[in-house]
């Protein structure tokens, strides 16, 4: 099977589920696993590079506003590849090729691909999606022995911070404006042993104030700007230091967003057991694949003095 896919989290999980050789395109974003970035690019943003948060924020309203797409697809490259399956997803318009084109450019195609839609708002239906992928490329074993091991992941950081207090969290998906995360966000937090003080579980992350934000008392502010690796996070927080400060929050931490947050895949339950590290240092492990920094007043101080 020929299998393109338009949105990392499910060149993620096509690899997670062994079908890395069938994979014969992505898209310019997906770096992960390594092995992924030499595929074919089948996708280019329309945005200009070097942005900052605030101006790709305003780009991204501009051109959703005015009903003009983010994203290009190489229709041609997409014919000479001739893929039997294109996995992609419409939960998002910032994130993918929009699904409405996606299936436009599939059904000129002369290989008559399936489109599989990938749209999770939850880690539950993230799983899900492992056993749909699983089906959809014939190899629904792999799918379930992959969900278990998922599942039991999952089972291990409950187990290990059952019982605790909960320190109240504001996860910030944007700071410029400021975003709260929601979709599995709140719900990871949750099985991390912590509480999600903003976040609506399972529903769209909204824009909010950080006067909105003030009175939360929040114990913990995890920065996890989407789609940003850890060094942005950490600029992007020490950039809005005061507003952070002045929430309150004993701990802040920059997380790496992009490989752990952002992309509902398998990685998502690494991003679990980092906040249970983060959360409950002395029950849970830090994870070593994945790259956080704790943040204080000191951190912003130098940053201003550079």
């Amino acid at each position: 099977m020929r299998i393109a896919s338009l949105v990392p989290s499910a060149t993620e999980m096509l690899y997670a589920l062994g079908l890395g050789d069938s994979v014969v395109a992505v898209t310019h974003e997906c770096d992960y696993p390594p092995e992924a970035r030499s595929l074919p690019h089948l996708t280019r943003t329309v945005l200009r590079p070097n942005l900052s948060a605030a101006e790709i924020d305003r780009a991204v309203k501009a051109r959703v506003a005015e009903g003009q797409a983010l994203y290009e697809l190489d229709e041609e490259l997409l014919e000479a590849l001739a893929p039997d399956l294109i996995v992609t997803q419409a939960v998002c318009a910032v994130c993918a090729v929009s699904f409405e084109d996606v299936l436009e450019v599939a059904a000129r195609l002369s290989s008559r691909p399936r489109v599989l839609q990938q749209d999770p708002s939850t880690l539950g239906e993230m799983l899900e999606d492992v056993i749909r992928l699983g089906e959809a490329a014939k190899i629904p074993r792999e799918a379930h022995e992959l969900r278990g091991e998922l599942e039991g992941r999952l089972a291990t950081v409950r187990a290990a911070v059952s019982g605790t207090t909960l320190p109240r969290v504001i996860a910030l998906e944007w700071l410029d404006p400021p975003y709260v995360g929601g979709h599995w966000i709140p719900e990871m937090i949750s099985i991390a042993g912590g509480e999600d003080v903003a976040g609506p579980p399972g529903l769209k992350s909204p824009e909010v104030s950080w006067g909105e934000l003030s009175g939360l008392n929040p114990d913990v502010v995890v920065a996890m700007p989407c789609g940003w690796y850890v060094d942005g996070a950490r600029t992007q927080a020490l950039e809005h230091w005061f507003h952070i400060e002045e929430l309150g929050a004993q701990r802040v931490f920059a997380v790496d967003a992009a490989s752990t947050f952002s992309r509902p895949g398998p990685r998502l339950v690494d991003g679990v057991e980092l906040l249970g590290h983060l959360l409950h240092p002395d029950l849970v492990d830090a994870p070593g694949n994945i790259g956080f920094a704790e943040l204080r007043a000191s951190h912003a101080r130098s940053n201003r003095a550079g």
